[in-house]
């Protein structure tokens, strides 16, 4: 295992992006709920071996840990060293002598085959440059009846990027977002396809009203990384047509507004798999 990744501009952008998140990612329950069933879903047990993969602040690899025991281990990766501090200072506080945080790429880890009972993938598996390669690289670590466990968005999650998408596509651009993950059959297409079997998805339904401050700040603009491309799509616009495509955006938003503010949804998608 490699703890000094070399990152492309995609992938280093992502880390910069992360690391300067970190400090406030922990503000909001909902990575932390989100984890939490990802770990229920998957059927972590006592004693196994459990790869977390774009571990952020370490909720997923924390909640397994506490499961597995002194006979269990969990190690945690991320490419962001910030989100990987804060992730160590909370596994510390917590006394779990079965947790390390290793700074590495999850798309290139170099990890044995044939030992995880458990793989998982919260909330970041969209920011992966290839999906299918991605799978087939950790079906390997997997032992045989391991199982995998991701977490995706439904292709109709975050307004702002719903609304990003209509207005790129008035300039000929595509904007990936969700969705390469954000149905059911996507999701279960990926995971037949890198050899998984026993396919299993559950869906959370969630959202909320936001102001439409709020929606506004969800503007991609022309230089924060997309999920899955780069350089960022709207980074082909003029100053004068990216101007316009905001201008847009918000007109867009506007028209969404009720009285109880502008509808986000959030829906979630626990996708499982066995070797």
């Amino acid at each position: 295992m490699s703890n000094q990744p070399e990152l492309n501009k995609y992938k280093q952008e992502i880390a910069d992006l992360y690391t300067r998140r970190s400090q406030t990612y922990d503000n909001s329950d909902w990575h932390l709920q989100t984890a939490r069933r990802l770990v229920e879903y998957g059927r972590v047990g006592f004693g196994q071996q459990i790869l977390d993969m774009a571990t952020g602040t370490g909720h997923v690899a924390i909640a397994a840990a506490e499961i597995v025991g002194s006979q269990g281990r969990v190690i945690g990766v991320d490419i962001a060293t910030g989100m990987l501090d804060i992730a160590r200072s909370k596994a510390q506080a917590l006394s779990l002598k079965n947790t390390e945080f290793i700074l590495a790429d999850a798309e290139t880890l170099d990890f044995p085959v044939n030992t995880c009972d458990r793989i998982f993938c919260a909330s970041a598996f969209i920011w992966m440059s290839d999906l299918h390669a991605t799978l087939t690289h950790w079906h390997k670590f997997l032992k045989p009846g391991g199982i995998l466990g991701i977490h995706a968005f439904a292709d109709t999650a975050f307004v702002g990027g719903v609304v990003t998408q209509k207005v790129a596509k008035k300039y000929g651009i595509s904007f990936n977002m969700s969705k390469p993950t954000g149905t059911v059959e996507k999701c279960h297409s990926l995971l037949e396809q890198a050899g998984f079997k026993d396919i299993e998805i559950k869906i959370q339904q969630d959202g909320s009203y936001i102001s439409l401050e709020k929606a506004k700040a969800m503007w991609a603009g022309s230089s924060h990384p997309a999920p899955g491309q780069y350089p960022p799509p709207l980074s082909t616009l003029s100053t004068e047509q990216l101007a316009q495509a905001k201008a847009e955006f918000e007109n867009e938003l506007e028209s969404l507004q009720t009285e109880r503010g502008i509808w986000n949804d959030i829906t979630t998608i626990y996708v499982f798999g066995r070797k």
